[in-house]
């Protein structure tokens, strides 16, 4: 019956006869819907004005979370092997040092310029030039640069290369430049060799 009583009043209850000065005489149905309207006012503005950033921050805090899991698991990763990454730098080191001591202790230049002299020769080149640039020094070797200007036909010339990329000291060829020189045949090269030596205790 209260429930019939209370749509029967909402029926007969004239909404112009509200006075915003007196809520307090309103019937009780006006209200409690009044407060129901109130309510969710409030909780729709708190969590417009409130949950919404804390749900940004929540966002932001969760993909940062997983920044963190994966850099974890990275790092925990390669703590996990971390002995065998120390072995195999050990390993590479020891490798290293004995192949940079298999260089020899000087460059030993005449005996090198030699070869090249007569490795251009065999194969019928005119040598131009070849001048021995400036020693630069590394934390494990020297390097001696040497610049080579020969003169012949293309075969030749790529005999030559071959003959000083094969002597027996470490020899490595770097930067040619071919243009021709007087004749189709005739071409002239430009090419800078570099030998190595290895630096003694004191050096290094």
């Amino acid at each position: 019956m209260a429930l019939q009583d209370t749509l029967e009043q909402l029926q007969s209850f004239d909404f112009n006869d509200l006075d915003l000065n007196n809520i307090g005489t309103w019937p009780t149905p006006i209200k409690l819907i009044l407060m129901l309207v109130v309510f969710s006012l409030v909780l729709g503005g708190g969590y417009y004005y409130y949950l919404t950033d804390k749900q940004t921050v929540l966002e932001q805090a969760e993909t940062k979370e997983q920044s963190l899991k994966n850099d974890y698991e990275k790092k925990s990763s390669q703590a996990a092997n971390l002995e065998a990454y120390r072995e195999q730098k050990i390993q590479m080191e020891n490798t290293f040092g004995a192949l940079v001591k298999q260089l020899p202790s000087e460059t030993e230049v005449p005996g090198l310029l030699e070869d090249i002299t007569r490795t251009a020769i065999d194969n019928d080149l005119t040598i131009e030039s070849i001048d021995l640039g400036a020693e630069r020094v590394t934390e494990f070797y020297a390097e001696l640069p040497i610049d080579i200007t020969v003169e012949g036909d293309y075969h030749k010339i790529g005999s030559f290369v071959s003959g000083v990329a094969n002597l027996s000291r470490i020899v490595t060829l770097h930067d040619f430049n071919i243009s021709p020189a007087g004749s189709v045949q005739n071409l002239k090269m430009n090419i800078r060799a570099k030998t190595y030596r290895y630096l003694d205790d004191e050096e290094g």
